[in-house]
This record gives C-alpha cells, sequence and structure tokens, in this order.
C-alpha cells in the first residue's frame, strides 16, 4: 500500500476514535512573532484527546512529563500549531509519518528578549542587563516550563545564599527567530531567567535557562 494513503488511512482512524473519546478542541497557527493564540489564528475546531507516553489511556502523566500522544485527525496540523482544549494548551512537537502524534502541554507563557551591548567602550555607568533596552524577540508564547535541577547556590557561598534554579523549556520553532545563549526569558509569573543553552530540533526549541536572581 502506497505510504501516503497509509497516512491518510491513520489520520482519519485518528479522526473516528477522537469523535467517539475526545472534546471539542480549538487549534491555532501562529503568524509573527507575538500573541498565537490571538482570535485571528484560529483556524479549525476539531475533536481531540490526549494520552501519556504509554498511549493506553491508562494512567495520567506525572510530575516532570509534558510529552502526550495526540488524537486527533492530523490531516489538518502540522508542527507548531497550538491546540486548545478546556484551560489546557499543547503545541504539535512532531508528526513523523505512520507515527502517533507528539504534543507538548504548556503551563507558561514566555517572552523572549536580546540584551543590548554597552554603549560605551571601556567603564560604563551601569554595566548590569536592562530589560527596557532589550530587543524584543517573541511574546506571548505558551511553552512549557519545567525544573530541571537544583540549581546551584551563589559563588558568594553565604549562609542566606539560596540555589539558582534551572528550568528546561519547550517551545515550537518561531519563523525567523533564532534564541541564543544569554537571551532573557521573562513568564507570566514575573520571573526572569537568562538562557544558558539554545538546541533546535526537529520537535522546536529545547532551551535550558538559569533563573536570574538579584
Amino acid at each position: 500500500m502506497d505510504a501516503a494513503i497509509l497516512q491518510d488511512r491513520i489520520s482519519r482512524g485518528l479522526g473516528t476514535a477522537a469523535r467517539r473519546i475526545g472534546a471539542s478542541t480549538d487549534a491555532y497557527r501562529p503568524r509573527g512573532t507575538s500573541d498565537p493564540l490571538a482570535r485571528a489564528n484560529r483556524f479549525l475546531r476539531l475533536p481531540a484527546a490526549f494520552s501519556g507516553p504509554d498511549g493506553k489511556f491508562a494512567r495520567p502523566n506525572g510530575y516532570g512529563d509534558a510529552l502526550w500522544f495526540g488524537v486527533f485527525d492530523a490531516a489538518y496540523t502540522r508542527p507548531g500549531d497550538y491546540l486548545v482544549q478546556g484551560g489546557s494548551i499543547w503545541f504539535v512537537a512532531a508528526q513523523q509519518p505512520l507515527l502517533p502524534v507528539l504534543c507538548v502541554q504548556t503551563n507558561r507563557t514566555v517572552a523572549f528578549r536580546r540584551p543590548a551591548a554597552p554603549g560605551g567602550v571601556g567603564v560604563n555607568s551601569y554595566g548590569g542587563i536592562a530589560l527596557s533596552t532589550a530587543t524584543p524577540l517573541i511574546s506571548g508564547w505558551p511553552a512549557s516550563v519545567l525544573g530541571a535541577s537544583p540549581g546551584n547556590r551563589p559563588s558568594a557561598n553565604l549562609p542566606s545564599d539560596s540555589s539558582v534554579g534551572t528550568w528546561t523549556v519547550l517551545l515550537p520553532a518561531v519563523e525567523d527567530v533564532v534564541l541564543r545563549p544569554a537571551d532573557l526569558m521573562t513568564d507570566d509569573l514575573d520571573r526572569t531567567g537568562i538562557v544558558a543553552s539554545a538546541e533546535i530540533t526537529d520537535l522546536g526549541w529545547r532551551l535550558t535557562v538559569k533563573q536570574a536572581s538579584t
């Protein structure tokens, strides 16, 4: 059987299953670098269900696990699309041929900026990073932000020092935007972090972000 025909039948079968067990879901396709869930970006309403990594609907996902299998007709979606079902938001990470659709559940809304270079040579009046002078990259993007490790203690190692948290951040690739180490991330909890590593994969961006502390 032709692979394209087989893929079409698999998508139809998933759509049939979603009509039985799924719930109404809005699909959004980002345009531009801000607010991918804007009303103008909604292109489809479809039934969808989401299963844990076992794919059997046998158990819920546990702490620190953002990956889900999507059960819906994937003929109409593509990687990078967002799916909103009630108060839950996923993005499509991968639609690989003849395989389940891999989705990432989001829990935060993030923005990224690029710090401006110092304005003068030599000694400057202020050597820190000012968000007001940073260049906006993306804003209003739902992402998965999960704790990666307890973090490291500041080098001063004072008794009152607390460890600096590290997050693993997953979000879709954004057209014409390349994230880099030292970019700044803020989220809807008013936390600020600095990108320590940025890896673009077939599934989107995988970032390591260290929480900024003062």
